[in-house]
């Protein structure tokens, strides 16, 4: 299990490529590797990932299997890359972020980028089969970073995080751009809640979901916001 809360940012200094395996080899900043074991757990962008190898002391080797790197963007990265790292938590770690189990649900695309003062706003359009689980003030996870949800549209299949120059400062999203695809994994609990209204509802309605749903959307809503936490229908 992982915080969320991003504890530094490394980089790829190799990638050796196999038969349905990749291997990647990050050099990490300074510290975050002290006693970090062959076969422990870091979160690479968001990607539950084991170390397999430890070339040097500030660097280690991980396995990605064919389904990860078809998931998520690891399959993307060059050497240089830069990927957001935290190890994973230790019993009595204070969850400063939320529990994030490190396994991602899809990915995610960079649709806009705004710059108030002192802030910085991702606009990220996500799939609709997991839009359904995003909220305004609920959590997500990008890229390993555990985030809020500032604003949510369902229907256009976007949401919004601001960003605070501590988060930008120790994370790479400074250097993301517009069309840049991110490691999504939505807040467990929300999921749950949503599935089973969804599930009860189906069960007990049947047939005339489908027109229950055509009329929520008729009137700007959807059949996830009946399992909005606390009841209140997103944006």
């Amino acid at each position: 299990m992982f915080t969320g809360i991003v504890q530094g940012v490394a980089t790829v200094a190799a990638i050796d490529d196999r038969a349905g395996l990749r291997s990647l080899t990050l050099s990490f900043p300074a510290g975050f590797d002290g006693g970090l074991e062959i076969g422990a757990s870091v979160a690479c962008d968001g990607v539950c990932l084991t170390v397999t190898t430890r070339p040097s002391p500030d660097r280690a080797t991980f396995d990605v299997m064919q389904q990860s790197l078809g998931l998520t963007t690891l399959g993307t990265l060059s050497v240089g890359s830069a990927l957001n790292v935290e190890r994973a938590a230790k019993d009595g770690a204070e969850i400063g972020g939320h529990p994030i189990s490190g396994h991602v649900d899809c990915q995610g695309t960079v649709l806009a980028i705004r710059q108030p003062e002192n802030n910085h706003v991702l606009r990220i359009g996500v799939p609709a089969s997991h839009m359904r689980y995003v909220f305004a003030k609920g959590y997500i996870a990008i890229n390993g970073a555990s985030l809020t949800v500032a604003e949510a549209h369902r229907r256009e299949g976007w949401f919004e995080v601001w960003l605070i120059p501590e988060t930008l400062r120790m994370t790479s999203f400074g250097a993301k751009r517009e069309g840049d695809a991110l490691n999504i994994e939505i807040e467990r609990g929300t999921q749950v809640v949503v599935d089973t209204v969804r599930d009860a509802l189906e069960e007990r309605l049947g047939a005339l979901l489908p027109a229950l749903e055509a009329l929520l959307a008729e009137r700007g809503h959807s059949l996830a916001e009946l399992g909005a936490p606390g009841g209140k229908p997103g944006s």
